[in-house]
């Protein structure tokens, strides 16, 4: 049977609706102190369900996408096993943490989809090694999905700790970040970027790719971990390399987005809604870089490492803003997702409820640099979620609708 992917997609959207599902029980319990249900937990289960189910699914998926127009002649059969087990690991995490947190289950299913994305990556690898063309955004993918796989280092030494209850705040939370560093900023950056090169060479004739941007944003990327480490008192000459990776990140991405725009000014096939969503992404991964920046001040770095509400606004840029938000567009334009103008409003709602929810974070992160709190924030922020969940439910039903 031929690998169906469209088929593997219903479960993408499906997924996203399970996060958003999540994520408004979680608003509901903040804003109202619902007493059932383990906040920690639910809290796990829809981060690993968001990283895993809905972000590392669907990029599987584009991959095998990618590969079958590049060579249709590959063998896309043997991509099944992988992705099938890796689905099957984030609906058993999603249910493990769900009910009892980091356990032998949790963990297990951990695992499981680390073993599924080892086989995915190999089977990736050998599969470009037979393009008769060596395009550019290989280099990108086998880089993302390198960051991939050594992202688990972090989530094996959070395993160790909790079960050997060694626990060492400074060590759990580099750890933390290490694990969260290689997935979001390598993982889904390095992919989506990638995919970003080979639509601009295929749909943009003028457009010239610049091996430089890759070298700038791999070099940098090492060095840009210990820019959520900041606080551990870095040794002179690794803060300073800390500094210069973070200069040289926005830099390339400068020149990277500099010669998409000249490059789509000459062309002709450049829709509006392409447009709008492209400069939303790129707006949103621009203010995560111009933070990234701000952040290498020691004394404001270790400040709003401090706060918590300033930690989850920047992770829900990241996974909101620009990963979920070029992922949906980036299926919506490929028509992996049906095209249609009720499908174009559907996510024209789903991302102004995700411009909306970036906003109120945001100033519930500078308030909390004074101490100050917002008046009815967290059930505020309950309503956007809901706005979140109608948006995906608007998308997911376009998709069953016709007309």
């Amino acid at each position: 049977m031929p690998f169906k992917i469209k088929f593997w997609l219903r479960f993408s959207l499906l997924n996203l609706f399970i996060v958003a599902f999540l994520g408004v029980i979680l608003r509901f319990k903040i804003g109202f102190e619902f007493p059932y249900l383990n906040q920690r937990n639910i809290h796990h289960a829809h981060s690993h369900f968001a990283f895993i189910g809905w972000i590392t699914h669907t990029l599987f998926i584009i991959i095998v996408n990618l590969i079958q127009d590049k060579s249709p002649t590959i063998q896309l059969n043997k991509y099944k096993l992988p992705i099938a087990v890796n689905l099957i690991s984030a609906y058993g995490m999603l249910i493990a943490f769900f009910i009892g947190g980091y356990s032998i289950f949790s963990i297990s299913f951990i695992v499981v989809s680390f073993i599924a994305a080892l086989i995915f990556t190999r089977n990736v690898f050998f599969d470009f090694n037979k393009f008769t063309e060596k395009t550019p955004e290989i280099i990108w993918i086998k880089a993302a999905l390198l960051f991939n796989l050594i992202s688990n280092l972090g989530t094996v030494y959070l395993v160790k700790m909790m079960l050997l209850q060694d626990f060492d705040e400074h060590w759990y939370l580099s750890a933390e970040y290490f694990y969260l560093h290689f997935l979001y900023n390598g993982f889904f950056v390095f992919c989506c970027l990638g995919l970003v090169v080979n639509e601009a060479i295929k749909n943009l004739p003028t457009y010239r790719y610049e091996k430089n941007i890759f070298i700038g944003f791999f070099a940098a990327f090492i060095p840009a971990y210990f820019l959520s480490t900041l606080w551990a008192n870095l040794p002179i000459w690794l803060y300073t390399l800390v500094v210069l990776s973070a200069i040289l990140q926005f830099v390339a991405w400068l020149k990277f987005i500099f010669d998409i725009q000249k490059a789509a000014r000459q062309a002709s096939n450049i829709s509006k809604a392409k447009t709008y969503f492209f400069l939303f992404v790129a707006i949103a991964f621009s203010i995560k870089l111009i933070l990234q920046l701000a952040s290498t001040i020691p004394a404001l770095g270790t400040f709003v490492f401090g706060f918590r509400h300033i930690v989850i606004a920047y992770l829900h840029l990241v996974l909101l803003a620009v990963i979920s938000g070029f992922i949906v567009s980036y299926l919506f334009e490929l028509e992996l997702i049906r095209k249609t103008k009720k499908s174009l409003n559907s996510i024209a709602f789903f991302f102004s409820a995700i411009l909306l929810n970036e906003l109120i974070l945001a100033i519930q992160g500078i308030a909390s640099f004074t101490y100050h709190s917002i008046p009815y924030v967290n059930e505020i922020l309950f309503v956007v979620a809901l706005f979140l969940l109608f948006g995906v439910s608007f998308i997911l039903w376009t998709q069953q609708n016709k007309t």
